[in-house]
């Protein structure tokens, strides 16, 4: 399916555990077939499996840096593999405040993003990540969870003198799509990645009036 998915256009692919997407990213015939295939990491990330997960060929993002020490770590083993390039990392913050939540809460968040840009040279911050709480009820207005996020970029660019349209948001999972997308039209704000199956197509041409970016989780 990955295959086939990109020969239909898309090159982002999202994958939540290392040892799958080290398999995947690592098949012969992935390699050969999807040169400019962009892998992305969304599920939660042990400190113990970052080697592993550098490893991965073509990886392109890693979207759930949830701690400092974890951002060193992952500087530290990027700078060990002699990329040319940065790899790119948003920070995850615990929105809904669950306990069953990863990421970093939201008064730690502007200073774990300062510690990624000033502190971490192979790596470059390219945005904020949450998953916010399950089940909200849309007809009650936006998800708070998400809104916590909007308000968070705001906060984080004003601090770090940061361009607001270069931070991306990534929020919820494939059945918040709806949520996240009332968000973002109702603040005027962004970009958005979505942990989703989903494969945007746009005619030829056209202009959206808000960038939807999917990563393909197969």
């Amino acid at each position: 399916m990955v295959m086939e998915a990109y020969s239909h256009g898309q090159r982002s692919f999202g994958e939540n555990y290392v040892q799958e997407l080290l398999e995947k990213a690592s098949d012969s015939r992935i390699l050969s077939s999807c040169p400019d295939i962009k892998w992305h990491f969304i599920g939660h990330l042990q400190k113990g499996n970052v080697n592993k997960l550098i490893a991965v060929p073509n990886l392109f993002m890693l979207e759930t840096v949830d701690s400092v020490k974890l951002a060193d770590r992952v500087n530290s083993s990027w700078q060990k593999k002699g990329s040319s390039q940065k790899l790119k990392v948003m920070v995850q913050v615990n929105t809904s405040g669950e306990d069953s939540k990863h990421g970093l809460s939201p008064g730690d968040t502007t200073a774990a993003v300062e510690h990624v840009i000033t502190k971490c040279p192979s790596l470059e911050f390219v945005g904020l990540m949450t998953i916010g709480s399950i089940g909200h009820d849309l007809s009650k207005g936006p998800n708070p969870d998400f809104q916590v996020l909007l308000s968070l970029r705001q906060e984080v660019c004003e601090k770090l003198n940061l361009p607001l349209d270069k931070v991306e948001l990534s929020m919820g999972m494939s059945t918040d799509f709806q949520h996240a997308r009332l968000d973002l039209q109702t603040s005027g704000l962004g970009a958005l990645f979505l942990e989703s199956g989903i494969i945007p197509t746009k005619p030829s041409g056209a202009r959206p009036l808000l960038e939807v970016k999917a990563k393909q989780r197969l």
